[in-house]
């Protein structure tokens, strides 16, 4: 099957030729309809984040089962689904604990020593959160996958599979933001359209969407923004402190920079909360003022929303089937698998909207 590879850091990515396993009795093969292309990868392809190479990159995945395990009572052959990252085992702490987007168990996870579930010439080929999307065929654990309904279009069910679910369940499940709230979010990519449509689906009354791109900030009024401030003509922070007549009560970081992330704390009004749902490079760090912490103030992270995705992955879909999720909006356009890396291009310079690969 052929699979975008990357061989090592700044890229390219080589489509090659690659061999799949088979599945294993608790693995599942997918034949991807579409995968979004995220800032996540880019992160890896950048060298912000450290990966095995070479690797398959892609997270952001729908399709349709082909074949599975013995093992495999979920899906069956012919279902539609969307794939995450989130891969759970049920029975760990976390997962116990209704937080199985922490889990880590490696019961649900090929080991170093076993056969790889992609190769290349031979050789391993590493799979990204054990999903490795960026090919016509997935070969996951079953606890990867959702059943959703058929009436879905399997392109737009793939923005469910990340930037959806981290930007909304950020809203949602992370924060758990009331209706009535005020909200701030600092980037307007795929993720922080997803929490400002969020936050307005919630009812929130005043959502604050920064950007420095006008395209982006057009999009997020579409989608449910307040009030929008161009980041690169105001000081954001005394922007936001004067929209919100001193203080923000939810702030949301969707960019991954530790200057975002520390303004995000910032404009918040005593008693707020700031999530951190960008990807900050490795090594970095998020600094705040000692004294802020008085006044009960909270910076916090955020991983993939926080989900219980067959949940909330089905949640999502329904909205968007009933018009209130706006994922034609939060889409720009599908593209071949051969344009992935001027898709990453784009996605560098701060192109508006998720492109998605279709198979």
């Amino acid at each position: 099957m052929k699979a975008a590879v990357l061989h090592n850091v700044g890229g390219p990515l080589v489509i090659e030729d690659v061999e799949l396993d088979k599945p294993w009795p608790n693995e599942v093969i997918v034949r991807t309809f579409g995968c979004g292309v995220c800032h996540s990868d880019l992160h890896f392809i950048d060298g912000h984040y450290g990966v095995d190479f070479p690797v398959v990159l892609g997270h952001e995945a729908s399709g349709i089962v082909e074949s599975v395990g013995s093992d495999v009572d979920y899906v069956q052959p012919g279902d539609h689904v969307i794939a995450c990252m989130s891969v759970f085992c049920g029975d760990c702490n976390y997962c116990s604990s209704g937080r199985p987007y922490l889990c880590m168990d490696p019961s649900v996870r090929r080991k170093e020593s076993d056969d790889s579930r992609i190769r290349f010439n031979g050789e391993r080929i590493t799979q990204l959160y054990e999903l490795g999307a960026f090919a016509e065929k997935m070969l996951v654990h079953e606890s990867a996958l959702v059943k959703i309904r058929e009436d879905m279009p399997l392109d737009r069910a793939a923005l469910i599979g990340c930037a959806v679910t981290t930007g909304f369940g950020a809203v949602a499940n992370t924060a758990k933001v009331p209706s009535g709230a005020t909200v701030a979010v600092v980037g307007c990519g795929g993720v922080g359209l997803s929490a400002v449509n969020g936050a307005s689906i919630i009812g929130a009354s005043q959502i604050i969407a920064l950007d420095v791109s006008e395209d982006k900030l057009d999009l997020a009024r579409q989608v449910g923004a307040t009030h929008t401030i161009n980041a690169s003509d105001s000081d954001p922070v005394e922007a936001v402190l004067e929209l919100s007549n001193g203080g923000i009560e939810f702030s949301f970081e969707a960019l991954g920079k530790k200057e975002t992330a520390e303004q995000c704390f910032e404009m918040l009004s005593p008693g707020g909360v700031a999530t951190v749902v960008g990807m900050v490079p490795e090594g970095q760090k998020v600094e705040v003022l000692g004294s802020e912490l008085l006044s009960e103030k909270t910076l916090q992270g955020s991983n993939m929303g926080s989900n219980q995705f067959r949940i909330d992955m089905p949640y999502y879909v329904d909205l968007y089937l009933e018009g209130k999720l706006k994922l034609d909006l939060i889409r720009e356009k599908n593209i071949q698998l051969e344009s992935i890396n001027e898709a990453f291009d784009a996605l560098r310079i701060g192109a508006s909207g998720r492109r998605t690969i279709v198979f």
